[in-house]
């Protein structure tokens, strides 16, 4: 089975990320944030949010970010046969380029990593913010992820209305916290 990446080489880089998008409006905020502070990060992008919004998608890669297949529709693919979860990740791969592949709620069936792995890097996380989750503060958002950051960490926040609230309060703070420790926010590139 290939492996699945669930941190990088550290060498002084943070490695944030951002699943389910692109959505307008959420989108530009955290790429003026992310410019303002000279970071770089990850975009893995839902093939139907690139598909419906393209010009959201082209600001990703025009401010010099990574982008990588999060599968079309956002699918349970444990619950899914191998091929109807391949063929949603391929249909993706029609709006999304290149070679990196996040699954959906961080699941994926042995299968479907051994197939899916022969086209693309599987990347994984080990700290998730849990901005999505109505049950966590926006300051307990921001702990999620510092009190475990370390260098060649991959940090997951979500680019959806839902983690909107969380999101926008932690990720000037998280960044602020990376560039205090002297660590630089790197876009993953394999």
């Amino acid at each position: 089975m290939p492996s699945l990446v669930w941190e990088l080489e550290g060498d002084g880089k943070v490695f944030l990320t951002f699943d389910d998008g692109p959505t307008p409006g959420n989108t530009e905020w955290i790429l003026e944030t992310l410019g303002k502070y000279g970071a770089r990060a990850t975009f893995f992008c839902l093939g139907k949010n690139a598909e419906q919004h393209p010009e959201t998608f082209r600001k990703i890669l025009d401010a010099g970010h990574a982008v990588g297949n999060h599968t079309y529709s956002h699918q349970k693919g444990w619950q899914m046969s191998l091929r109807r979860y391949v063929e949603d990740v391929d249909f993706a791969a029609q709006f999304i380029p290149g070679q990196l592949f996040r699954p959906p709620y961080g699941r994926i069936k042995p299968s479907q990593a051994r197939v899916l792995g022969e086209r693309y890097d599987l990347i994984m996380w080990n700290i998730l913010s849990s901005d999505y989750s109505p049950y966590v503060s926006r300051r307990q958002c921001v702990r999620n992820v510092t009190k475990h950051l370390y260098p060649g960490a991959i940090v997951v926040f979500h680019d959806s209305p839902k983690s909107s609230r969380n999101m926008r309060y932690a990720l000037p703070r998280v960044i602020e916290f990376i560039q205090e420790k002297g660590w630089e926010c790197a876009a993953i590139e394999l």
